[in-house]
Parts: C-alpha cells; sequence; structure tokens
C-alpha cells in the first residue's frame, strides 16, 4: 500500500471531482463508503490499482494498491482538479452566479486514461443511462481483474485493449450492447496505444473522431474525463439542451440554441453545463420517461 496527502489550493469537493467518474448505481470501478471515502479503480501505464480518496481536516488523504499505485498517486492533483483554470470564467447570468457560489469547490479533474473514459462512453451512445451501465456491470464481471488490495466487495477494475478487442459478438449481446457499439468498442481497441498517447484534448478529439461509431458527442464526453476539458460540450445529448435551455431562459431548446446560449461562456462551456446540471433545474416532463431496452432479448 502506498498512501499521500495533498491540500489543495483553494475549496475543493472531492465526491464532484471524482462523480463524473462513477457510471451508475453498482459500478464496480467505483464505490463511496459509509465514511465518505471514494474508492475508484483504474488501469495505469504501470498496471491496474485501487485507489482510495478521503478528506480529513482540509487535507486529501489517498491510499494506492497495486501495480499503478505510484502512477496514480503522483496524479491525484491533477485527478482531483489541481490545474483546472476557472480564472477565465466569469458566471454572468444569475442561475449561473449561484450554481458557482454554491459549488465554489468544483474542479474538473483529468485521468489521463482513454479506453477507461471511452468504452463507457460508448455504451452510454443513444441509449438511456440504465442500459448502458447495466451492459458496464456485466462486461466489467465478465472480463474485469479483482481490484487490488482491500477494495470493498465487488470491485473490478476494466480490461486491457487486448481483451476488449477479443470479446466474442455472444457476450457483447449477453451485456446488452448491440453489434454497432461492439464493434465501435474493438475498433477503438486497435488503437488504443496512439489514443492514450495524445497530447492534447484537441489531437484527442482528431484521434477519436477518425474512427468509425465515434463522433461529436462521445469525443466531448471522452475529453472532459480524460483531459479535464472545460470547454468539452457534449453536443449530441439527449437532455442537455433541454436542461440549459430551460435554466438558462425557462424554455426548452436544442443544440444549436444551447450553443449559443453558452457562448459567453466560450473556453468554459462544459464547466457552465456542470453548474447548471447542480442546480437540479429541469424542464417539466411531458410524458413517461424512456425505457431502458433489453437488446439480449431481441
Amino acid at each position: 500500500m502506498r498512501e499521500r496527502w495533498w491540500t489543495p489550493e483553494g475549496p475543493l469537493d472531492v465526491g464532484l471531482a471524482l462523480a463524473p467518474h462513477k457510471r451508475g448505481g453498482g459500478d464496480p470501478a467505483w464505490r463511496q463508503t459509509a465514511d465518505g471515502a471514494v474508492w475508484r479503480t483504474t488501469r495505469t501505464p504501470d498496471g491496474p490499482c485501487t485507489l482510495r480518496v478521503g478528506v480529513r481536516s482540509g487535507a486529501v488523504h489517498a491510499q494506492a494498491w497495486g501495480p499503478g499505485a505510484e502512477w496514480i498517486l503522483e496524479s491525484l492533483p491533477a485527478l482531483l482538479g489541481a490545474y483546472d483554470d476557472v480564472s477565465g470564467f466569469a458566471a454572468a447570468h444569475p442561475v449561473l452566479a449561484e450554481a458557482a457560489r454554491r459549488h465554489a469547490g468544483l474542479r474538473i479533474g483529468r485521468t489521463g486514461r482513454v479506453m477507461e473514459a471511452l468504452v463507457p462512453a460508448v455504451l452510454e451512445q443513444k441509449v438511456v443511462g440504465q442500459e448502458a451501465w447495466r451492459a458496464w456491470r456485466w462486461l466489467l464481471r465478465r472480463y474485469g481483474e479483482p481490484a487490488p488490495g482491500p477494495a470493498p466487495d465487488g470491485m473490478l477494475v476494466a480490461p486491457e485493449p487486448s481483451v476488449w478487442r477479443e470479446i466474442p459478438s455472444w457476450h457483447w449481446h449477453r451485456s446488452g450492447a448491440e453489434a454497432v457499439r461492439a464493434r465501435t468498442i474493438a475498433t477503438a481497441a486497435w488503437h488504443a496505444a496512439k489514443l492514450e498517447a495524445a497530447a492534447t484534448s484537441q489531437e484527442l478529439d482528431r484521434l477519436l473522431r477518425a474512427l468509425p461509431g465515434i463522433g461529436v458527442w462521445t469525443s466531448a464526453e471522452v475529453r472532459q474525463r480524460v483531459f479535464g476539458d472545460p470547454d468539452a460540450v457534449s453536443v449530441g445529448d439527449y437532455h442537455l439542451p433541454s436542461i440549459v435551455g430551460y435554466a438558462l431562459t425557462g424554455e426548452k431548446t436544442d443544440d444549436r440554441g444551447m450553443l449559443r446560449l453558452l457562448e459567453p461562456y466560450q473556453g468554459h462551456r462544459h464547466r457552465a453545463t456542470v453548474l447548471i446540471g447542480l442546480t437540479g433545474l429541469r424542464p417539466p416532463a411531458r410524458g413517461p420517461r424512456m425505457p431502458a431496452r433489453d437488446y439480449r432479448a431481441f
């Protein structure tokens, strides 16, 4: 076991910094325990590891187990948003100003790990969250590795790219992911080394969108996590434009309208959408929620 103490400069909400890496309830790679600590697993360049992050007297206390323990502890400040520059963000709209005040500890962190963000993002393409998260759980339980160290029961590390490439079609089917998403993940896994080596968010965007099955939305979702890109807007999201439009104008809008509303926050448009999401403001429901399909029954 390795450990590290780190005192952030300024306010930091550890839970908000790590929340984007949680993929629904029961995510085998993410857990929050009764003591408030967040546990997550990751596959570093040095191998798999388990990370536990807690806060004591304003300082972050991190513990790590496994071959990747040193790497993850060295990367801890970046993961928790130490390099997230908020200086250019001016929350002019009253809704955003209030959200920024209430969540002054919001920081957008970066993992530096592409595949762990890409696979669940592809699984979430054009489906409801419950359907995607069910597939993620099934695949990790079938192909993941046990989490190193004294991790909570059931925690797993996502498999290596070589494993994602070789998953048979019938197991994709059993997970609930249809052939299109399965092919997209397998293709990306063949290019994993090049993707992981991307030096900037812009370079990763170019590499990702050159692959079949990956568009603007998926690229943004990945770059938000890998590089902590504060401007990577999830254009094409089913709910986001309506939420942004309703919060800022009282009316729903589409992608084009959302981008117009976010124009004053250029450079921090993703940050603005995160703050809007934290307000809890949502347009009134007009009908039943879209159900989760069970592709396994098709």
